[in-house]
């Protein structure tokens, strides 16, 4: 049997990051940036008032107190957007808006919850520092800052920044577009009445989600059955639409394994045995002339979804444009004693909590998706291993 960490460094070593475009910004969300975003002007680019309240010179209030309020004419409103350029004379005030351009000659803005509220004249109760209340230009960004480096991931606040800086698109590796597909004659879609021997298909829903998850985009096809050429036909027909693909089932030494049948007289996809539990049979290779990589997984709930977290997400990172690493993994102390085999790593499902306990659940079948459900952790078990007290420091890898 190959080891996790053989399987794993072969899928990294082929994979490679997608070629950049140029996306708008309201299509970028979750990319990866890949150029250094400039701020062609100043951030704010002019100043402006962080409160509604009164433009002053800060001289002119400088007495004002609750028993004895400093009273000034207001000359003008100054609302935000406001284009006009607008001054404030000696012994007088502006009526500011937050956000609005300060007027030249005031130096502090005095917050409308320190006056009287006045619309023709204002009594101002507190003095104002000069400075008050105002938002200087540059102060946030000045002309020519970076302000998003190539390789940063784009959240909310990244896309924000760049429209903030006048951006309408960015050029970014996109995120990898996922085919996930199932096969199985016993495959019943969610839904549909069971028949004699049939299950409702489960692994796509988890895979498709596991791929969001990860950054990825991801699209879900029904389930073939145990014919090897439906399910050529079906991935050739969809091949040209995906930037990876993701299969469950099919893989195992028995009859009826139509990815097997199927892929492997290609040669350019591998089937092995890896020395791990679950998931031991496992799949990878490039398909058809843009090398379109392919994780054939084990059909088993937990099998599939233990194989997307060690080998399928570290390989979209990489495609995404970030680092080649495995899982990351946290150090944890285990509440019970556990087992696992010779000889193979173990991944036993466990919840870990925020004291750094972690428990294995009931039910570590590799069919038992319920106890997948609670969990949010996998317990690592190496491979020489097979037993694990209570107390015991062990590595986690956090879902």
């Amino acid at each position: 049997m190959r080891s996790v960490d053989a399987h794993l460094a072969e899928i990294l070593a082929a994979v490679r990051p997608l070629d950049p475009v140029v996306l708008g910004l309201d299509a970028a969300l979750g990319a990866i940036l890949a150029e250094d975003v400039e701020a062609p002007v100043a951030l704010p680019p002019f100043d402006n008032s962080a409160m509604d309240g009164y433009a002053v010179r800060a001289a002119d209030v400088a007495a004002a107190s609750e028993d004895q309020p400093v009273v000034l004419p207001v000359t003008l409103d100054v609302a935000a957007g406001d284009g006009a350029r607008r001054a404030v004379a000696a012994g007088h005030v502006t009526r500011i808006m937050t956000g609005a351009p300060v007027p030249e000659g005031a130096d502090a803005v005095v917050p409308v919850e320190w006056t009287d509220g006045g619309v023709s004249e204002v009594a101002i109760r507190r003095p104002a520092p000069a400075g008050n209340a105002i938002r200087r230009s540059g102060e946030d960004v000045r002309p020519g800052d970076v302000v998003l480096s190539s390789g940063a991931v784009l959240g909310p606040a990244q896309l924000g920044i760049a429209a903030g800086v006048g951006r309408s698109a960015v050029r970014v590796r996109p995120r990898p577009r996922v085919l996930v597909l199932s096969t199985g004659a016993e495959l019943a879609e969610p839904g549909t009445p069971l028949a004699h021997g049939q299950i409702w298909e489960s692994n796509s829903f988890t895979l498709v989600a596991a791929v969001r998850q990860a950054g990825g985009e991801a699209v879900r096809r029904r389930a073939v059955g145990d014919d090897p050429a439906e399910f050529k036909d079906t991935l050739d027909a969809l091949l040209g639409e995906a930037d990876a693909v993701i299969t469950s089932g099919g893989i195992s030494m028995g009859a009826y394994e139509p990815v097997k049948e199927a892929l492997a007289p290609l040669g350019t996809v591998r089937f092995e045995k890896v020395a791990m539990q679950p998931g031991m049979p496992q799949g990878f290779g490039l398909l058809g002339e843009r090398q379109v990589p392919i994780f054939t997984l084990p059909g088993n709930p937990v099998s599939s979804y233990v194989s997307f977290v060690l080998f399928v997400k570290p390989a979209l990172a990489v495609m995404r444009g970030l680092p080649a690493a495995p899982a990351p993994t946290v150090t944890a102390t285990l509440t019970s004693a556990a087992r696992s085999p010779a000889g193979k790593r173990s991944f036993l499902r466990g919840v870990l909590g925020t004291d750094g306990a972690v428990a294995p659940v009931h039910g570590q079948g590799s069919h038992q998706l319920a106890a997948l459900a609670s969990a949010n952790a996998l317990i690592v078990v190496p491979e020489d291993v097979t037993g694990l007290t209570e107390g015991e420091a062990v590595e986690v890898i956090p879902l």
